[in-house]
């Protein structure tokens, strides 16, 4: 994984937590978006930690930059999980349209920021915070409710009760129990569902929600 941030004494912090694991490794550090965009393309890997206030280029335009440039290259992009304050809810959700995995606080417990990188890690997203549902709602409020798009209507009944559910935050177990369901079929649901509406993953699906007032 690499570390991305203007702060050396986070980095440095940061790197010595993910060091002390034996199953993670720092590959890199960055202070700034251009060298974040330089050393995705270099070292590769599999996860970022990125900043969104950063000098030269912010973590935004970072993200999109890394993952464009993947695309272009034909090789997979880093799973990029961005490091934000409270203060800057609306720039954590402009990150993950931009393709970020998820978000993490800064202030986050140890323990929960480790488990985070292994979740992104296994293809996963994180977007369980407990003020994920407050944030994407004041980011909904900043844009302006937009209409659904056309593919909104190929979702079938089943798989808007899903849509519901995932982007209220609750995990694949949690629908399969509220809806009586096996794991294996909720997780089918919302692989259709993703590809239907044409989003990466559960956190793009959360921002579609609260843009299009569909969060219930």
């Amino acid at each position: 994984m690499a570390l991305v941030d203007d702060q050396a004494l986070f980095r440095a912090g940061v790197r010595m937590l993910v060091e002390s694991q034996a199953d993670l490794e720092v590959a890199g550090e960055a202070g700034d978006g251009v060298a974040a965009v330089d050393l995705a393309a270099r070292a590769r890997p599999d996860v970022m930690l990125m900043d969104v206030r950063m000098p030269l280029q912010d973590g935004i335009a970072a993200t999109e930059r890394i993952i464009a440039d993947a695309d272009r290259d034909g090789r997979p992009p880093p799973r990029i999980l961005v490091l934000t304050t409270f203060d800057l809810d609306e720039n954590a959700a402009r990150a993950i349209r931009a393709g970020a995995s998820g978000f993490v606080l800064k202030d986050a417990d140890p323990e929960f920021l480790l488990a985070a990188i292994r979740t992104v890690h296994q293809g996963n997203q994180v977007i369980a915070a407990n003020a994920t549902r407050q944030l994407f709602a004041h980011v909904g409020r900043g844009s302006g409710r937009r209409p659904a798009p056309a593919a909104w209507s190929e979702l079938t009944p089943r798989e808007r009760e899903i849509f519901a559910l995932a982007a209220r935050g609750l995990s694949n177990g949690e629908i399969a129990a509220s809806e009586y369901l096996s794991e294996a079929t909720v997780k089918t649901h919302v692989s259709r569902i993703l590809a239907k509406l044409s989003l990466r993953d559960r956190v793009q699906l959360v921002v579609f929600a609260y843009q299009h007032d569909l969060a219930g």
